[in-house]
């Protein structure tokens, strides 16, 4: 039999121990939204459902309260999360469902969700200025960003960096920044929802 959280360590999680004896009426709206979530906390649920959890709630609630789910979860309790905040979601969640109009349109593990979208965008700044993309780089699918600046997209699953990479060195020009960005979940939201 699992012990049942002490209401102290909830109320410590949740930022609440200043509050802890003052009546829920005379709460701000962000501190009676952390009062609902110690109720459904304290009698440690096997499965804990949280809706919009940090809709409405300042940045520090919102980081105590992932601190103390992702502990929870750690524990062993399942914890199933809607919520319109999808980096929360990416960063949170194991498997991830989307729905769209009422229907779930995909639902799998975090990282295969995410790796639908297969491509990747590699910047590179150069210490030199430039006005046109080198020949070297014309075979990629490269964009002139600033004067010092090129971003080139590539698809990950084809393993186009190293050459990408030396086809930079073959220019002549000296990197002064690399930086890549790759799709996250809400790319892949507004992948899937416009088709």
């Amino acid at each position: 039999v699992k012990k049942k959280p002490q209401a102290d360590e909830i109320i410590k999680a949740l930022g609440l121990s200043d509050k802890a004896n003052v009546n829920s009426r005379r709460l701000s709206g962000g501190m009676k939204r952390r009062v609902l979530i110690a109720k459904a906390l304290v009698h440690n649920p096997p499965i804990l459902i949280l809706d919009e959890p940090t809709a409405g709630v300042d940045v520090d609630l919102r980081q105590q309260l992932w601190n103390y789910v992702k502990e929870l979860n750690r524990k062993g309790t399942t914890i199933l999360l809607t919520t319109h905040y999808l980096e929360e979601a990416e960063e949170l969640c194991d498997s991830i469902a989307i729905i769209n109009h009422g229907d779930i349109i995909a639902c799998d593990k975090t990282e295969k969700l995410i790796g639908i979208l297969d491509q990747k965008q590699l910047t590179v700044r150069f210490s030199e200025k430039i006005n046109e993309i080198p020949d070297e780089l014309r075979k990629f699918e490269a964009k002139l960003d600033e004067t010092n600046s090129i971003s080139i997209n590539f698809k990950q699953s084809q393993g186009a960096i190293d050459d990408i990479l030396d086809s930079i060195q073959k220019t002549g020009l000296t990197i002064r920044d690399l930086s890549t960005i790759e799709p996250n979940l809400e790319d892949i939201f507004r992948h899937l929802t416009s088709q």
